[in-house]
C-alpha cells in the first residue's frame, strides 16, 4: 500500500500545500486501485501530479468543513467537462447528509445545469463501521469535533498489507487509542500548539498527537493539518519530546510504502 501526501494544510490551503488530502493507492485485480482522504481546497488539481483524476476508484471523506471536502465540486466539474468526460460514477463515503452538503456548495442563486447535479453524480454512502473498498478494508469512527467527524483506518487487505489511520480532525480522545493499534503508519492532525487555552474538542497538539502513537505503538507518526500561521517545526518539536517513534512532517509528495504485500 503507498500513500501520497496531496495537501496537508490545516484549516485552510496554505502557501506550501493545498488543504487536507492523501492519496492510498495498492495493486487490484490487473491495475491500481485508488482511494482518496479528504479532498480540501486546491487538492483537486495538485492531484494531476500524481495520477489523471479519472482514475480515483473512491473517496473518503473524514467530515464536512469546508477544508477537507469542497474540491469535491473540482472532482465534479472535470468528470462533467473534461475532453475524457464523462467519468465513471464513483462511491464518495461521508458523513450523515454529505450529498446535500456538497450540493449547496456547488449551488449558484439557486440555479442548476443540464444534466445530473454534484448531488446525483457520485454514489453517495454514508460511513459504516467497515467497507470493503477494493483492495481495501476501510473502517470508520466518531471522534471529538464539532461536527459530525471520523477516524478512517486503511488496511490493505493482502498478505504482508499494511495498516494506515488517519485521525481526521478530532480533540483527545480515547477511541484513538484502540483504533490506532499496531499502525504502520499515524497520520494525525496536529492543528494546535500546546496551550491551556486550545478549546476542548477541535483539535491536537503535536504532543498529543504523538502520545497516541506511543500508547497505540504506531511504526510511525505524520503530523497534518498544520495551518500556515503556526510553525511545522515546532509542532514536530513538541511531538518528538513525547514519544519514542519516529515523527515527521507531511508534505505535498511525500510517498510512503507500507506492508511488505507485492
Amino acid at each position: 500500500m503507498q500513500v501520497t501526501i496531496v495537501g496537508a494544510s490545516g484549516s485552510v490551503s496554505g502557501p506550501l500545500s493545498p488543504a487536507s488530502s492523501y492519496l492510498v493507492q495498492a495493486p487490484y485485480q490487473d491495475r491500481t486501485f485508488s482511494l482518496l482522504l479528504d479532498l480540501g481546497p486546491g487538492a483537486f488539481g495538485a492531484l494531476y501530479r500524481y495520477l489523471d483524476p479519472a482514475e480515483v476508484d473512491a473517496v473518503a471523506l473524514s467530515h464536512l468543513h469546508p477544508d477537507h471536502c469542497l474540491d469535491l465540486c473540482g472532482l465534479y466539474v472535470a468528470g462533467r467537462y473534461a475532453p475524457t468526460s464523462p467519468w465513471r460514477r464513483i462511491p464518495v463515503y461521508g458523513p450523515t447528509g454529505t450529498a446535500a452538503r456538497v450540493g449547496r456548495a456547488y449551488e449558484v442563486d439557486g440555479t442548476g445545469e443540464p444534466g445530473l447535479s454534484i448531488s446525483e453524480w457520485f454514489d453517495y454512502r454514508e460511513w459504516g463501521a467497515t467497507q470493503h473498498l477494493g483492495p481495501f478494508i476501510v473502517s470508520a469512527v466518531r471522534v471529538a469535533h464539532p461536527v459530525e467527524a471520523y477516524a478512517i483506518k486503511v488496511v490493505h487487505d493482502a498478505a504482508g498489507g499494511g495498516i494506515l489511520v488517519f485521525t481526521g480532525d478530532t480533540g483527545p480522545t480515547p477511541v484513538l487509542d484502540g483504533f490506532a493499534r499496531d499502525a504502520d503508519l499515524l497520520l494525525a492532525e496536529a492543528a494546535f500548539l500546546t496551550s491551556p487555552d486550545n478549546p476542548p474538542d477541535l483539535h491536537l497538539t503535536g504532543a498529543e498527537a504523538a502520545r497516541v502513537a506511543e500508547r497505540a505503538g504506531a511504526g510511525l507518526l505524520v503530523l497534518t493539518h498544520i495551518p500556515p500561521w503556526h510553525d511545522p517545526e515546532r509542532v514536530r518539536a513538541e511531538a518528538r519530546a513525547a514519544t519514542t517513534r519516529p515523527v515527521e512532517l507531511a508534505v505535498p509528495g511525500a510517498r510512503w510504502n507500507l506492508g511488505r504485500a507485492q
